[in-house]
């Protein structure tokens, strides 16, 4: 009885792929995310100085687990909406880039959620969510 090799690898070859698109292999930390609205200066980071944000508008004020004494401020991390109470509300295509500009904690404007790992602007927010939950749940990894 002979082995078809190249049916076997074949079937491997298939059944791997097959497994690669079925679960998604995550290099980051999960967390949760909340917004917070204008004013956002003075920050913990840098006073009332507006050159520390961003271009983009895509910053964030560090919750305690990722504040670190401060030395979150400057710290950039790609952010996506992986979850959320209402089905439908997280643009799971759309991945963002943050700067840490200040501390959730003492924040200027509170956020729509307390104890969040980060609280995000409005335009960084309003970009990974389709609607305005409350909070929603992050998958976010440091760059």
């Amino acid at each position: 009885m002979s082995i078809n090799y190249q049916h076997l690898l074949l079937s491997c070859l298939s059944l791997f792929l097959l497994f690669t698109q079925l679960f998604h292999v995550s290099l980051g930390d999960v967390g949760t995310a909340a917004s917070y609205n204008p004013p956002y200066i003075p920050t913990a980071c840098s006073g009332n100085s507006a050159a520390q944000f961003p271009s983009s508008n895509f910053f964030a004020a560090a919750g305690e687990g990722i504040w670190d004494n401060g030395a979150a401020c400057g710290r950039q991390y790609l952010v996506r909406c992986i979850s959320t109470a209402k089905p439908g509300t997280c643009n799971f295509d759309q991945t963002i880039q943050i700067k840490i500009v200040d501390r959730a904690q003492t924040s200027s404007s509170r956020p729509s959620r307390g104890g969040t790992t980060m609280v995000l602007s409005t335009m960084a927010f309003g970009t990974i969510v389709n609607r305005s939950p409350p909070s929603v749940n992050i998958e976010f990894q440091q760059v």
